[in-house]
């Protein structure tokens, strides 16, 4: 096998993932006239545009709960064999899809707005599409707002820490998709190395901030862990009835971590959006400024010390966190279509491993962390005008 090459082709993934999307349409809606439409790139799932009798609708094939891109290098073995293993594992209670179409339910229980689930069967879930600019487009058009729209679609969550809801996400909590253990699954053991060497000229960066974001990954925190979105990016918060409006939610990754998870997440995908879009000086300063005020309003509470620990914490999962994507970037098979945002950060991937060595270094150094995150927000503005 060539570097970079899949051990698996997409091709035949895609295929595969048609022919089940097809085959659930046809048992949930029988006789019903199906037509696919587009394939929505993605590196976690394969998932496609279609219509039921004119009804428009995604449908979402998640092989053995991994990512797409791991299913193609191979990871879990031949293609033969992951379809062996597939057939068993939609069957049981509890696959990936399962837990994501009940997190679905359950954000509507916190009093969330969530997309509607349409079906489940055989593997594929069927979802409602939502239409209206995502937060990520909103941030884009006015990043004078995404101070407020940040910590909105924060707090817009806080029903999920109701003891019911909580109760009912620790029996169907998505632990596959967290920072942490997707950190670990691509960066622990003998694979680590070898996996970062496939990442080209970042790869020796990377390997500095791995090793930094090992020592800086605090202790497993001890007592009670609040219940979180787990995959909170800008691009699954939509505001359909536009930026006065309540957002809703798709793609939930619920489980319990730490306060700041949801935080990291959203500032480092808004960080990557913005290192991507290159916006003018005035634009990439309003978005740092309103991820500041977003830090802020979440840490209004705190005492001084406690914010500089908050702080630091929200810093090594933001890292992180840019650290596995870039990395999955990077790396990705070269038949897996991407993105179009990920194409233009694998463009600018020494920008952004540059940041990610500046803060690293200077969390190591035992700096103290309200300095660390203004320094890291202004190389943020600096990132995204080189």
């Amino acid at each position: 096998m060539t570097a970079g090459s899949s051990a698996i082709a997409a091709a035949e993934v895609f295929a595969y993932g048609d022919e089940k999307i097809k085959q659930a349409a046809a048992e949930l809606w029988p006789g019903g006239t199906m037509r696919l439409g587009q394939h929505t790139p993605s590196v976690t799932a394969y998932v496609r545009r279609l219509t039921v009798d004119s009804r428009p609708l995604y449908a979402k094939v998640s092989l053995l709960g991994l990512s797409l891109v791991s299913v193609l290098r191979g990871t879990a073995g031949d293609w033969a064999q992951v379809r062996a293993a597939q057939a068993a594992y939609q069957g049981l209670p509890g696959a990936l899809l399962e837990r994501e179409a009940r997190g679905l339910a359950l954000l509507q229980e916190a009093g969330a707005r969530a997309c509607r689930v349409a079906g489940r069967l055989g593997g594929v879930l069927f979802t409602e599409p939502v239409t209206g600019p995502t937060l990520a487009d909103l941030l884009t058009k006015d990043p004078h707002q995404t101070g407020e729209l940040m910590t909105r679609a924060v707090v817009e969550l806080a029903g999920l820490q109701q003891p019911a809801v909580a109760r009912a996400v620790d029996e169907a909590a998505i632990t596959e998709r967290g920072i942490g253990s997707t950190f670990d699954r691509k960066f622990n053991g003998i694979n680590g190395p070898t996996y970062l060497r496939k990442a080209g000229q970042a790869g020796d960066v990377l390997s500095t901030v791995v090793l930094r974001l090992r020592r800086l990954r605090p202790a497993p925190a001890a007592g009670h862990r609040p219940v979180i979105y787990g995959d909170l990016k800008p691009d699954h918060v939509v505001f359909p009835d536009g930026a006065d409006g309540r957002p809703v939610f798709l793609d939930p990754g619920l489980g319990r971590g730490r306060p700041q998870t949801d935080a990291a997440k959203l500032v480092s995908r808004t960080v990557l959006g913005l290192i991507a879009s290159s916006p003018d000086l005035v634009a990439a300063d309003a978005t740092a400024t309103g991820i500041e005020e977003f830090a802020d309003a979440l840490t209004a509470d705190l005492a001084p010390d406690e914010r500089a620990e908050w702080l630091r914490h929200l810093m090594v999962l933001w890292l992180m966190d840019t650290t596995n994507i870039l990395s999955t970037y990077l790396t990705c098979p070269p038949d897996l279509p991407l993105p179009e945002h990920a194409g233009k950060l694998t463009a600018r991937a020494e920008t952004v491993c540059g940041l990610l060595e500046t803060t690293t270094a200077a969390l190591v150094a035992g700096t103290d962390p309200r300095a660390v995150w203004r320094l890291a927000l202004a190389d943020v503005v600096k990132a995204a005008n080189r």
